[in-house]
C-alpha cells in the first residue's frame, strides 16, 4: 500500500481551524458609559433649528440733496462721515453727524 501525504501540506505546517461562533455574548452594563445627548454640539442655547441672526446690510442707499439721484455706500465704521455725489454734474457733499 501506498502511503498517505501529511494533510499539512508543505513543510508539514498543520492548517490552523478557527471556531466561528453565533453565540451572543452579553454586554457588560457596568464599563458601559453611554450617555444619550440631541446632537453633535453641547451648546445648550442653540439648537439645530434656529436659524443664524440676519446681519445688517454692508451698503447703505442715500439720495443726494441737491439732484435726488440715489448713491450706494459702503456702511461706515465712524459716526460722522462725509458722502460726495457721484454723478458729474453735481458733485455735492454732504455731511452726517
Amino acid at each position: 500500500m501506498a502511503r498517505k501525504a501529511p494533510s499539512g501540506g508543505k513543510n508539514g505546517k498543520k492548517k490552523r481551524k478557527m471556531r466561528l461562533s453565533l453565540k451572543q455574548s452579553k454586554m457588560n452594563t457596568s464599563a458601559d458609559k453611554y450617555s444619550d445627548s440631541l446632537g453633535w454640539s453641547q451648546d445648550v442655547g442653540r439648537t439645530l433649528g434656529d436659524a443664524p441672526a440676519p446681519t445688517g446690510p454692508e451698503t447703505l442707499k442715500v439720495q443726494c440733496e441737491m439732484c435726488g439721484s440715489m448713491l450706494k455706500i459702503p456702511k461706515p465704521k465712524r459716526s460722522k462721515y462725509t458722502v460726495t455725489c457721484t454723478y458729474p454734474e453735481c458733485g455735492h457733499q454732504m455731511k452726517f453727524d
